[in-house]
């Protein structure tokens, strides 16, 4: 018994003696899960402790847990959204953690889309809506955006030179022979199409934007005028709590050297983020080099808890050269030649030179729960030198304006109602003067003209939740644009005069409808009319001609579609069925001089199916293969010619020009533990017609590509980014932006063969 009593005792003074150390062999852990875009809490999230401990946050996204002093970090996960990796020697003894989960852009249900104002989950938005994630953009080299564009269904962008963007939403290339026309761009709140209906994207760098939001068809009732389309970028911005440098380069084939480099730095009450970028190539072909350097600063302030200030700068100094269309002898004898003869590109120096400056301020107001504004105002230089085959163009352009919303939630009966309002305005100053090009040179002065756009839009919308998870939406916009092109000197002879063009106000309508058919499924229908004004380019061709028969186009479009998953959210869906009917179609064609010119011809009908698919086999952190995705998307084009006379001949029926019928893309991916990952992706497009006579097509291709590469973490700061890949695996012969209804047949502008990069990443993190 005494025994017994002296080892209880024993045991109890050991207890006691160890108590210190045992208390010190715990710490307290305790913090906070957001979603990074929404800041709303997340529920359900898994908090791991590489020592093994576990927690769940609550509903207002909190955990708490113990963890053992050799713990050294926690890994923060949740199903769709990226995971996040929180180092414990940088938590300040006694302060909670408050961490910010980025979505992924796979999850249909989870990722907050900003189209159509509505700020819901894509599975909750009525529309044709596809996002270009950032991990999308860096499937591939970040020298272009067109390969990352073209994985989305309906949409298609070319190069016709380095650097020469075209991007089509449902065939709005028609009318856009070279730049991007009839499809409108935003940078967050700012509107990046200018007043003249012109976008310049092609002065910024891929890596400038964190997503890309494509809206298809007309959405004209809130974002303006238009019948191709809207796209919204997100830039680059610092995320809270992120304190981090980094560093990169990029060499590759035909003389590719691309640098970039950042910091970021962002808070509970600001954040700052500045990018410089600078990209070389020689080009593959003759006459098809470019350089671009880009710095981008963005910042976000939050002075009260009621106020979000965002500001954005980008400056970009852009070079690249025109090699110009090759004839189909010419590009079967050598596809890398440039465009010959007495204007030659060579010979003539056809280039661009283009410089510009775009500011932004935004500010987001809650004056309530119920009520909130944002009101953006932007300011716009940019000045342009462009020698090309004929003629040599010199423009600087001004411009301001600014767009106000307001946004009001209430309660109507059974229905959770949100009531948008607002209005956007943009004035544009431009000097244009177009010279005589002898050999690179300014010669003769041809036309020398000052031209003020305006363009504005007033909109309303409802949006409605009702019983038996209905959500019904309802918009309208008043439309405005107005043109004043005075001609200061004309050659050989002719004085000044005052042209003016006001595409008078009109209605454009939305009406949607969506279904929950399940917390995974939903389905969705609309009816919407686009309004479509010429652009000054199309009025003020670069020969010095004015088109004053020149009318804007008018389409109403119907689309129904389905979204969601199945298969234990394995599988995802989402597909798209539409029919839009346009009139006073815009076409475009080249004279003797190889200028475009552009004509009104009747009417089109566009019906197509657009489906993405995604199929992971394999998700899971804790195996050594923690991601294995398969991917596709398929667009089917029936898009005709309607009431299309040309001279003696009618071309009703014929294919819309520039339009492939078929087109598929299809995709895998790999990641695992250990870092390493694997991209393939391959596309193929059907064969396109190139003159609306439908005579002339460009053959089908596929062509496929791949990026390889290990990401490491070098201790608790730094981590490394090795790749390597290879564009056109096929080594296919293909062109990659036609020249539609070119004139001497000289269609074909031809892409790179296969071709090889690499390159690295390091970031250092504070």
């Amino acid at each position: 018994m005494n025994q017994s009593l002296l080892l209880l005792r024993s045991l109890f003074l050991t207890t006691l003696m160890l108590l210190p150390f045992l208390s010190y062999a715990q710490q307290q852990v305790n913090g906070q899960v957001l979603h990074a875009k929404t800041r709303q809490a997340l529920e359900g999230v898994t908090v791991t402790v590489n020592t093994g401990e576990q927690a769940l946050t609550n509903n207002s996204g909190r955990f708490d847990l113990s963890v053992a002093d050799q713990a050294t970090f926690l890994l923060i996960s949740h199903i769709g959204y990226k995971a996040d990796t929180i180092f414990l020697q940088r938590i300040q003894p006694g302060t909670a953690l408050r961490v910010y989960l980025q979505p992924l852009t796979a999850s249909l249900s989870e990722v907050v889309v900003t189209g159509y104002e509505s700020n819901r989950p894509l599975l909750e938005t009525a529309g044709a809506l596809s996002v270009v994630g950032r991990e999308v953009i860096q499937r591939f080299d970040e020298s272009s955006l067109v390969r990352a564009v073209n994985t989305v269904p309906g949409v298609r962008m070319e190069e016709r030179a380095t650097a020469s963007y075209r991007l089509s939403i449902r065939g709005s290339s028609l009318r856009s022979p070279y730049g991007i026309r009839n499809v409108k761009l935003y940078l967050g709140e700012i509107p990046l199409t200018e007043s003249n209906g012109i976008t310049n994207l092609n002065l910024y760098d891929a890596s400038n934007f964190n997503s890309m939001e494509i809206l298809k068809g007309p959405a004209g009732s809130i974002y303006g005028a238009g019948t191709g389309g809207t796209v919204l970028l997100e830039p680059r911005r610092a995320a809270p709590g992120e304190k981090q440098f980094q560093a990169g380069a990029t060499f590759g084939s035909f003389g590719l050297q691309r640098y970039t480099a950042s910091a970021s730095v962002g808070g509970e009450k600001q954040s700052l983020y500045l990018q410089y970028t600078r990209q070389q190539l020689d080009g593959y072909r003759e006459q098809s080099g470019m350089d671009r350097e880009t710095l981008l600063l963005t910042s976000t302030f939050n002075p009260s808890r009621k106020s979000t200030i965002q500001a954005n700068l980008i400056y970009s100094d852009l070079f690249y050269q025109l090699p110009g269309g090759l004839t189909q002898e010419q590009y079967e004898q050598d596809p890398r030649q440039a465009r010959g003869g007495m204007f030659g590109s060579v010979t003539q120096n056809a280039s661009m030179n283009q410089q510009g400056v775009n500011i932004g301020l935004s500010q987001e107001y809650r004056f309530s729960d119920s009520w909130k504004n944002m009101t953006a105002l932007y300011g716009l230089f940019r000045y342009r030198d462009h020698p090309f085959n004929t003629d040599y163009e010199r423009n600087t352009n001004q411009e301001y304006g600014g767009r106000s919303r307001f946004v009001y939630n209430t309660q109507l009966g059974p229905a959770a109602t949100t009531i948008t309002f607002g209005g956007e305005y943009q004035r544009g100053f431009e000097a244009a003067r177009t010279y005589d090009n002898n050999q690179g040179r300014t010669d003769s002065l041809r036309t020398d003209d000052e031209v003020l756009a305006k363009t504005g839009l007033l909109f309303t919308q409802a949006e409605f939740e009702l019983p038996g998870n209905w959500i019904a939406t309802a918009a309208l916009s008043l439309n405005d644009t107005r043109y004043e092109i005075t001609r200061l000197h004309q050659a050989p002879s002719g004085g000044p005069y005052l042209y003016t063009r006001d595409f008078s106000a009109v209605l454009s309508p939305r009406v949607a409808l969506l279904k929950r058919l399940t917390d995974q499924v939903s389905v969705h229908g609309s009816v919407s009319a686009g309004f479509s004004p010429p652009s000054e380019e199309e009025l003020l061709t670069s020969d010095g001609a004015l088109n004053q028969e020149l009318e804007a186009e008018k389409g109403i479009n119907y689309e129904a579609g389905i979204r969601g998953y199945t298969l234990g959210r394995k599988l995802s869906f989402d597909v798209v069925a539409f029919h839009f009917r346009l009139r006073e179609t815009i076409v475009s064609r080249q004279d003797l001089s190889s200028i475009a010119v552009f004509q009104n011809v009747g009417a089109t009908s566009q019906s197509g199916l657009e489906t993405a698919l995604g199929y992971t086999l394999l998700e899971d952190i804790t195996q050594p293969v923690t991601l294995l995705k398969v991917w596709g998307s398929y667009t089917y084009s029936h898009f005709r010619f309607r009431d299309y006379q040309k001279d003696d001949t009618d071309l009703s029926g014929n294919q819309l020009t520039g339009v492939a019928p078929h087109t598929l893309t299809a995709g895998l991916d790999l990641a695992t533990r250990i870092g390493l990952y694997l991209h393939l992706t391959a596309n193929y497009v059907d064969e396109i017609p190139l003159t609306d006579e439908n005579t002339v097509y460009a053959d089908a291709y596929l062509v496929a590509g791949a990026r390889l590469g290990l990401r490491r973490e070098l201790g608790r700061q730094f981590v490394l980014d090795i790749f390597a890949g290879s564009e056109n695996l096929t080594d296919q012969k293909y062109s990659l932006g036609n020249d539609l209804n070119a004139f001497g047949g000289r269609y074909f502008q031809p892409a790179s063969p296969r071709n090889y990069y690499g390159g690295f990443s390091l970031s250092y993190r504070l």
